[in-house]
């Protein structure tokens, strides 16, 4: 099984594979090697499969290339991250689980190569912006890669060495690179969220639960504010809007909810607004991460 970003397993196939948006080391790959523990899922241990899209994790999910998936669906920094949140309401794919991700910036370079000779950093924008303390205490132009690994096995396979990345300490460790600084990130509380895809739905659990859904309501006055007092009384964690890819100037309300679809009065919310709904999609309902890994 080992494709394009397998890390940290054997090749054999008997093992569940988690797909993921990056390289060996990206966040993504760490939300992948621990996902499956995160959601209460029994398991021996678990292959990891890289991919470059968002909409190739899914694809390959949903095609038995893999038999999860995890997306990032919201950083504590930067907010939502709306490609996600848009594949959700487009796949048929059932959400099973969350993990969320410290997410702890290094910089690195080849070995022997000293701060000040430093005068480029490399990595995904997300992560350049969120270390531009460093970056601009020491003058260093700034490079956007397409994701934080993919810089760090990028400088190795090219030499630099007046460069310097930013990514996770495990990409340093798999591209053989030198560890300058740790913890870097201009705020020390910065996690991601990734949520576990499967084509199947989640196991029955009596662990704490968190429920996603996705609605629309008739563009009528007052409509939406009647059918979100459905879920009066019940906690929401996350609530947000996106435009409609198949309407314009229509859209897409998501919800997470604290509980699970089965309790009894998340379950007459969810009827309540499933009833006043033009459209609504349960994503998933499935036990929430307890703590943070990374």
């Amino acid at each position: 099984m080992n494709g394009p970003g397998t890390a940290g397993q054997s090749g054999t196939r008997s093992l569940p594979v988690v797909a993921f948006q990056g390289n060996p080391g990206a966040y993504g790959e760490i939300a992948a090697l621990h996902a499956l523990g995160s959601a209460g899922i029994c398991h021996t241990g678990v292959g990891t499969r890289g991919f470059p899209t968002f909409h190739e994790v899914a694809a390959a999910v949903e095609g038995g290339g893999a038999d999860y998936g995890v997306l990032p669906v919201e950083n504590s920094l930067m907010g939502a991250i709306h490609q996600t949140t848009d594949l959700l309401a487009e796949t048929d794919l059932h959400v099973v689980g969350e993990v969320v991700v410290r997410v702890s910036h290094c910089l690195m370079a080849l070995p022997g190569v000293p701060l000040e000779d430093i005068r480029r950093v490399v990595s995904q924008q997300p992560a350049l912006d969120q270390c531009t303390g460093l970056i601009r205490q020491h003058g260093w132009q700034p490079v956007a890669a397409h994701d934080t690994a993919g810089s760090a096995q990028d400088l190795a396979a090219r030499g630099a060495r007046d460069e310097a990345a930013i990514a996770s300490a495990r990409a340093a460790e798999l591209y053989g690179l030198h560890i300058l600084a740790r913890e870097i990130e201009d705020e020390p509380f910065n996690f991601t969220r990734f949520l576990l895809l499967s084509r199947r739905e989640p196991e029955p659990s009596d662990a704490p639960h968190k429920t996603s859904l996705v609605f629309a309501v008739r563009h009528t006055p007052g409509f939406l504010v009647e059918t979100l007092s459905e879920l009066r009384g019940l906690n929401l964690s996350r609530i947000e809007s996106r435009p409609r890819r198949d309407r314009a100037w229509s859209y897409l309300i998501y919800v997470d909810i604290e509980g699970s679809a089965h309790d009894p009065k998340v379950a007459q919310a969810l009827a309540g607004v499933l009833r006043k709904a033009s459209y609504a999609k349960i994503i998933g309902s499935y036990p929430r991460a307890l703590e943070t890994v990374g």
